[in-house]
């Protein structure tokens, strides 16, 4: 499977943006009301220039205190971002995301911006096919499947 099925499947999800001078806060407040983990962080041509999630954001206020609020997103945000593309398989993606420890994978194609997945969407699309799979096997093992 690949990331572009993981995509099909989502289907025209919004993906939330922000810029570098965005206040902290702002983008905290961007997260809680939209129940997501992450926001890509878009320079001021629209390329991706890197990404801020809810955990960045508490490491900073349990460092920082309240004092982190006020800041840009600039001053936080992960600037070396790794992404997938959309036919990278699955299992590519989720050893990126799980060497690397980070939970959100920008998928680009070119400099253009596709898609976001969550290894949640990751783990989600594993499980469904494994389900499909141990249908198979365990039909064809009991003899209801024809081949």
């Amino acid at each position: 499977m690949k990331i572009k099925d993981i995509l099909e499947q989502q289907g025209k999800r919004e993906i939330f943006k922000v810029t570098p001078d965005t206040a902290v806060k702002d983008g905290l407040e961007i997260i809680m009301k939209k129940h997501i983990g992450a926001l890509l962080v878009m320079d001021e041509n629209d390329k991706l220039a890197g990404i801020i999630t809810e955990r960045d954001i508490l490491w900073r206020i349990y460092k920082d205190g309240e004092d982190a609020l006020h800041k840009k997103v600039d001053d936080y945000m992960t600037r070396n971002v790794i992404v997938g593309i959309p036919d990278d398989d699955i299992e590519t993606a989720e050893q990126f995301m799980t060497v690397n420890r980070f939970r959100h994978l920008p998928i680009m194609e070119g400099e253009k911006l596709v898609g976001l997945i969550s290894i949640g969407d990751i783990v989600k699309s594993m499980a469904g096919s494994l389900k499909v799979q141990n249908r198979y096997l365990r039909d064809y093992i009991t003899g209801k499947y024809p081949g």
